[in-house]
């Protein structure tokens, strides 16, 4: 091919190449714009829990990072009736009908550093009660085994365990004399009744060796012990003086 007809070939080929398109451009694709999600409403009572924390907790000698921080982020006042949720976070038990009441805080805390609970452990507690002490646990990563005797107050209690999104607690109407066997074993059991001198035989029974048990005992005079379940028995440590109401059921017989 000669040069000149070589180049008349190149000169096409370009033309071609750069042909102008006069379409029009299609249109941008709409912005689709997402929803903005809802605010987030300010807790009222996040100042009066983190002040009991710091005052009756935290100077009261508890040390453990992760009661501290579950004894923040537990909603306290959901746990008492709506009449008295001004109190909630006042030093001191509180009535919650069917003549219980929701221990102080600071009880809560000692007896969950007491029991020494990890994330994962399996956890049985004794008299449900308002349902507090089950939910700070919860907070901290156990699985939570929860029994109540009071039939009226159990319902009520899973229904609030419920509505404060603790519904993955197990919670059964029953004598926690007897313990809850088809669970067990356990590693830690938090009793919130008044034992009249010893652990109850199926709890001791039910708990993992190397477990622990914090429990009140006594009648009138009452103080809380860590049971610790040895292979050999068990080994026994006195806390403190406090006052629990009593166990009832088949330890009265």
């Amino acid at each position: 091919m000669s040069l000149r007809v070589a180049l008349g070939v190149l000169s096409i080929a370009a033309v071609v190449g750069c042909k102008s398109d006069n379409r029009a451009a299609p249109p941008p694709p709409e912005r689709v714009l997402k929803p903005e999600p809802p605010p987030v409403a300010p807790d009222p009572f996040a100042a009066a829990r983190n002040e009991m924390v710091d005052r009756t907790i935290v100077a009261r000698g508890i040390t453990d990072a992760r009661v501290i921080t579950a004894m923040r982020l537990t909603p306290r006042e959901q746990f008492v009736p709506p009449s008295i949720r001004d109190q909630a976070y006042d030093d001191r038990p509180l009535p919650i009908g069917y003549d219980k009441t929701i221990s102080q805080a600071y009880i809560v805390a000692l007896m969950t550093e007491m029991a020494k609970v990890k994330p994962g452990d399996r956890v049985l507690e004794i008299g449900t009660g308002s349902g507090y002490q089950a939910a700070v646990l919860a907070v901290m990563g156990a699985k939570v085994y929860t029994i109540e005797i009071d039939e009226p107050l159990a319902a009520r209690t899973r229904d609030v365990l419920k509505l404060a999104g603790f519904g993955r607690v197990s919670l059964k109407l029953g004598d926690g004399y007897f313990g809850w066997a088809d669970a067990a074993p356990f590693d830690e059991i938090i009793v919130t009744c008044a034992v009249p001198d010893r652990p109850p035989p199926a709890l001791v029974a039910q708990l993992k060796v190397g477990g622990r048990m914090v429990v009140p005992l006594g009648t009138d005079d009452q103080h809380l012990e860590v049971i610790t379940k040895t292979s050999d028995g068990i080994s026994r440590e006195r806390l403190i003086d406090v006052r629990f109401g009593p166990m009832i059921g088949e330890v009265e017989k």
